[in-house]
């Protein structure tokens, strides 16, 4: 059975025709594929695609293919908008994606809620709806948490730290990077750590210099950053320009691998729910097997979260069955359990009234040297 994806902006290369909505299960996707923040949403669609290619050319789904139609909406919400509108009305699409930046949610949650359609958030940060009690039509597989993150993290901080912490934080100005950020700055307190600041820089920035300056003549001796990549490794690497001499912890996006060999810093921490391909385990030798036979133009360490977006998935339409209606894959999603493989700590599962995980697991890594090294090995959290 020949794969059967739709793509409706930069994914066109090596993608075969569509079937029908009528014989396909259609899964529409609003992704920001361009623009600053596209580097940790573009990768993971890829990956999703290369996964779905690969269901469709084993047999598919319940003997049906899956029909991906995935549009560009360069992280702006108006895009965003008209995209889920059209996927929803005209594609007619029985699940809808976001991945996307979180000033897209309000209008794509909109759109889904309208037309009764339940929506995944795959790459993109996890909205509070999705944690206990659940609103019943949003669901999400991404890594990141809002509030989950910010314990973790600065809990590592607090073991860690050999003197007392004064810590900043740098926050893209988005609603749920701040809020996410504004939230640590209030944990850390309860922590006994002196908080400063928060530091909301806009997504177009050019020049973070400024912003890195406040923080370091804040004094701040550790900074957290909880942002799209290109936030966090910018604010990062403004303050060594500076000669910052202090610790930076920030979240593990799918960038992180390439990047902490690239920058090499042995007080830089990535805090993640993946697991790093310096693993080595099966399963990401099957992602690097396939991205390779796909031709992507990304590398495989990329490609995990689209990856285990695309097991979900299919899990889901396997237990909707066929023929498939929104709200068949949304009792589906409401009782599911999907073994990772390894590349996180635990399952994903989801319950009636938990649409993240039951139990969200941690690891940190840094650059060691002349390798990347785990800091502190899996450690969990119960989502309640």
């Amino acid at each position: 059975m020949r794969p059967s994806i739709v793509v409706a902006a930069a994914l066109a290369a090596g993608i075969s025709g569509s079937a029908s909505a009528q014989d396909a299960y259609v899964v529409g996707i609003t992704a920001a594929l361009t623009g600053p923040p596209a580097s940790t949403y573009a990768p993971a669609m890829d990956a999703l695609r290369i996964y779905l290619d690969g269901v469709n050319a084993r047999g598919g789904i319940n003997g049906k293919k899956v029909n991906l139609v995935i549009a560009d909406d360069s992280a702006e919400p108006s895009k965003a908008a008209a995209n889920a509108k059209k996927l929803l009305t005209q594609d007619n699409a029985v699940l809808l994606i976001n991945a996307s930046l979180s000033s897209t949610y309000a209008p794509v949650v909109a759109e889904a809620k309208n037309a009764g359609v339940p929506l995944l958030f795959a790459s993109s940060v996890c909205p509070r709806d999705v944690y206990p009690p659940a609103n019943e039509g949003q669901f999400c597989t991404t890594a990141f948490a809002s509030t989950y993150d910010s314990r973790a993290a600065l809990a590592f901080v607090k073991e860690t730290a050999k003197e007392q912490v004064k810590i900043g934080f740098s926050a893209m100005a988005i609603p749920l990077s701040r809020g996410e950020m504004e939230f640590a700055a209030k944990q850390a307190a309860l922590l006994a750590m002196a908080a400063l600041p928060i530091e909301v820089i806009p997504p177009p920035t050019a020049d973070y210099t400024p912003f890195a300056t406040k923080l370091k003549d804040a004094g701040a001796n550790w900074v957290f950053s909880w942002a799209p990549w290109v936030t966090q490794v910018r604010t990062f690497e403004a303050l060594r320009r500076l000669d910052w001499k202090g610790d930076f912890i920030t979240w593990a996006h799918l960038e992180a691998e390439g990047e902490l060999k690239r920058i090499k810093d042995p007080k830089l921490f990535v805090i993640g729910a993946n697991a790093l391909f310096e693993d080595n385990l099966p399963i990401q030798k099957e992602i690097a097997e396939a991205n390779k036979k796909a031709g992507s133009k990304y590398p495989p360490e990329q490609m995990t979260e689209g990856w285990i977006a695309g097991m979900v998935i299919e899990a889901a339409l396997k237990g909707a069955g066929w023929p498939a209606t929104a709200a068949k894959i949304q009792a589906s999603m409401s009782n599911l359990k999907v073994d990772l493989k390894g590349l996180r700590g635990g399952p994903i599962e989801w319950t009636k009234d938990n649409h993240f995980r039951t139990k969200q697991y941690y690891r940190i890594y840094k650059w060691d040297g002349s390798k990347i090294a785990v800091v502190k090995d899996w450690y969990s959290y119960d989502v309640k």
